[in-house]
């Protein structure tokens, strides 16, 4: 029985409130508009946040855990480098042989740190199947490539210990290039023609989605269109930096002087890309030893290189971690403003319904008068205030998931929307509403019913 009268008032209730929104939609809209905007702020800086920490994660996928890249500096960056520096003068300087497959032995011997060492030659190429040819790029790796990228094949198999020894001609292609080339039929020992050398597919990789971000900060490629082959095949089919021409040549301060004549004038010119191989990816044991791992990089490689800093070494790991923590304070930014949206939200509707009690003095005294106890007009005056909140919350929910994709379509920042944020953000809406409608219920209530019926 009790709980029949208490539905009975609810709905009373309801209905009552329902009838002074509406008789009210302007002041009600314009009431709400906090709560709307806070609500659509809090779900579309959900959804960002998730987005960028689904990109963060992908890319530290792409890069492989415990890694440390070296990357070798080009004789001519250099140049451009010392001339920016030093206004224009190019002072001779030492000779050094750049990054080779002697580095790579010297780091898997010597530091006990590391757990594989992964070499790249990077060469942009073509491919040519049925008479059409498609552009490129042709990578020289080691067995140990895919492992340290975190890439899996997908199909076939990794290069084996024969096939990296014998230089032998085969290859592991990206998904994407056996869909171009091999349409609706498998690769595995298909054989394609790279530039001049008929290579045997040995393994497709399984397709990842690279981001442009991943590819700019990063320097990752998009592995889905490359071509992979045993590096000792790509030095010994394709090309060697370390070969570099059958003229007489003479070292100068890192310059190579070419000219057959003794007598005659010497030609000059930077030696150019003077590395034998174009990335070494170094994996250690654990990720505490990274920073000591990498001073001891730097150190062995600058004396191996006779002193001469060509090459740079960077964590990836570490940018990305730095790059997490910035987009974590700017998502702490967007909550503190979708914090205060609601904040004044709130203000407005408890601001409205305290002026509404004014309006509905006499009311709430006739009311009262009749019976109505002051719990009953505080569950009046709150059934309101809830019900413009929850209206703006469903506004803002529906405003929120609008601008995520709007923001996703026009920006290209990937936006994920969740079912929790979406919850959270009305359970968040109906709470303000009844916390800031609390003090004007309160109000009404404590109004003497003789008094608020003599009110004009």
């Amino acid at each position: 029985m009790f709980d029949k009268i208490y539905i009975e008032k609810l709905k009373s209730n309801f209905t009552e409130a329902l009838r002074v929104i509406l008789a009210n939609k302007i002041r009600t809209l314009l009431t709400s508009l906090g709560i709307i905007f806070g609500v659509a702020a809090v779900i579309t800086m959900l959804a960002i946040g998730n987005g960028a920490e689904k990109e963060i994660l992908a890319q530290l996928e792409l890069v492989g855990v415990n890694n440390i890249v070296i990357t070798p500096i080009s004789d001519k960056e250099e140049n451009n480098n010392q001339d920016e520096e030093e206004g224009g003068t190019l002072e001779p300087k030492r000779f050094s042989k750049g990054l080779d497959m002697l580095d790579v032995n010297s780091i898997k011997k010597n530091i006990p740190s590391v757990k594989r060492v992964s070499p790249e030659i990077i060469l942009e190429t073509y491919v040519i199947k049925k008479g059409r040819q498609n552009s490129i790029k042709l990578i020289g790796v080691s067995e140990d490539y895919f492992t340290t990228s975190n890439i899996n094949i997908e199909s076939g198999k990794n290069f084996n210990q024969a096939q990296t020894e014998s230089a032998l001609p085969v290859c592991i292609i990206g998904k994407k290039i056996e869909k171009k080339l091999f349409t609706g039929e498998s690769a595995i020992g298909k054989q394609i023609k790279v530039k001049d050398v008929w290579l045997q597919v040995v393994g497709v990789i399984e397709e990842k989605f690279v981001s442009e971000t991943a590819q700019e900060n990063l320097g990752i490629r998009n592995m889905n269109l490359d071509v992979y082959i045993p590096i000792k095949t790509f030095l010994i089919r394709y090309k060697d930096r370390k070969i570099i021409s059958d003229k007489p040549i003479e070292n100068t301060g890192g310059m190579i002087i070419f000219g057959g004549n003794q007598q005659g004038p010497k030609e000059r010119i930077p030696r150019g890309n003077y590395h034998q191989i174009d990335k070494l990816v170094v994996q250690v044991n654990n990720s505490s030893e990274l920073n000591a791992t990498a001073d001891v990089l730097s150190r062995m490689l600058k004396r191996r290189h006779n002193d001469m800093i060509d090459f740079e070494i960077s964590i990836p790991i570490q940018l990305l971690k730095q790059q997490q923590k910035t987009k974590q304070i700017f998502n702490i930014v967007l909550s503190i403003i979708a914090g205060i949206s609601l904040l004044i939200g709130g203000i407005g509707i408890m601001n409205i319904m305290l002026a509404s009690v004014l309006e509905r003095t006499k009311e709430i005294g006739i009311i009262r008068a009749i019976g109505a106890t002051k719990e009953d007009v505080i569950l009046q005056f709150l059934t309101e205030s809830i019900l413009v909140s929850i209206g703006g919350g469903i506004i803002g929910i529906i405003l929120g998931i609008l601008s995520s994709y709007i923001l996703e379509i026009t920006t290209g920042i990937e936006t994920i929307l969740s079912l929790s944020s979406i919850l959270l953000s009305f359970f968040v809406a109906t709470l303000i509403g009844l916390i800031f409608g609390i003090a004007p219920a309160k109000s009404a209530a404590n109004k003497n019913p003789i008094e608020a019926i003599r009110h004009e």
